[in-house]
């Protein structure tokens, strides 16, 4: 990381300039693995005073303003991106019972770190199996928008993007209402929102990037659960809550040291367990899903190269991960294909983790 950044915020319709700290400790690479959202280079949480909201229903755009957040500057790199397919509505009174479990049909669901990458996929998932409304939580503006623009008009599903930081509880809140006030209700929650620190040293580790990384990833994953939770709870709809975990939260990789990492993806995964047996008898049922090794864009800077050769011969199918090889594994645990399931981590990782 760098020095202090310049960052751009509106306030009362003006543009203004604030400078926020990064610390000057530089990993050994310049891409961490398996991230599950493109790091924000900033230490400082983002709060809204107002949500802009951007819905798609049928690929035409209705914007709204709930709020105006500060304009964030990063980098993008594509993932492979198929198109969505919809669900024909008319095929699934012909499917058998088996099969028509693992449909979504009327189902309302959010994805937070929608926006791109792993989170992205799961949406596009979501939207091929019938479900009739997606909102989308991200702190990246164009890549959001995008997102929800696209899965509209590939699907005609009523898509929604909202660019919330998720370490903001009052952003948080509020854009989950509004998703309850819009749609009626949220049956799904797929909370992939997350970044990665690695190759740093724990005796060198900078201990405000500490305190950050373990804000997004378990504060920040907590504070959304707990919204979508008391919906859930009040309309007495149940529904299924997913946590994107790590194998991380199991094992220690190799070779990139990743301390902080790990610890946030173990929080991750016991913070799963934990809501399942609190939650349970509100009929809500919560899993965690722990990829290992993924070949997302953010894993493929030439500084991995290396890395990634000894990820791929640890892993007894000798490849990594597809970004869209959580799509069904998602799926499964949103539907009823998995009514009896709760409390579980879903590891999928290639076999990496029995070597």
């Amino acid at each position: 990381m760098s020095t202090p950044i310049n960052m751009l915020a509106r306030s009362a319709g003006r543009l203004v300039t604030r400078r926020v700290f990064t610390p000057t400790f530089r990993p050994t690479t310049s891409r961490a693995a398996f991230m599950t959202a493109q790091v924000v280079r900033s230490l400082e949480v983002i709060h809204e005073t107002h949500i802009p909201v951007t819905g798609y229903s049928g690929g035409e755009r209705i914007q709204e303003c709930l709020q105006v957040m500060p304009e964030i500057m990063v980098p993008t790199v594509a993932d492979h991106q198929s198109i969505a397919r919809p669900l024909n509505p008319a095929l699934i009174e012909h499917l058998t019972p088996t099969m028509a479990k693992f449909t979504l049909p009327g189902k309302i669901a959010v994805v937070t770190g929608g926006g791109r990458g792993l989170g992205l996929n799961m949406a596009q998932a979501l939207t091929e199996v019938g479900i009739s409304g997606v909102a989308i939580l991200d702190v990246q503006q164009e890549l959001g928008d995008k997102a929800a623009r696209e899965l509209s008009e590939q699907t005609g599903v009523d898509v929604r993007f909202y660019r919330v930081d998720v370490r903001d509880g009052n952003g948080v809140r509020e854009a989950i209402q509004d998703v309850v006030d819009h749609y009626g209700r949220i049956d799904v929650l797929i909370n992939a929102a997350g970044i990665a620190d690695s190759n740093i040293k724990a005796e060198t580790y900078d201990h405000e990037m500490f305190r950050r990384l373990l804000d997004i990833n378990v504060t920040g994953s907590f504070l959304v659960a707990q919204a979508v939770g008391k919906h859930m709870i009040k309309l007495k709809t149940g529904g299924s809550i997913i946590f994107i975990a790590s194998m991380s939260g199991s094992i220690v990789n190799y070779p990139q040291e990743q301390s902080c990492y790990n610890a946030s993806k173990a929080a991750v995964i016991q913070m799963s367990k934990s809501l399942a047996a609190e939650w349970a008898r509100h009929n809500i049922r919560v899993n965690s899903i722990s990829p290992g090794y993924m070949d997302t864009a953010l894993n493929r800077a030439p500084t991995l190269d290396a890395q990634k050769r000894i990820w791929v011969d640890n892993t007894p199918q000798k490849r990594l991960g597809a970004v869209d090889d959580l799509n069904n594994l998602a799926v499964y645990l949103a539907s009823d294909g998995s009514a009896f399931m709760t409390g579980n981590d879903c590891l999928i990782d290639g076999g990496y983790t029995l070597w």
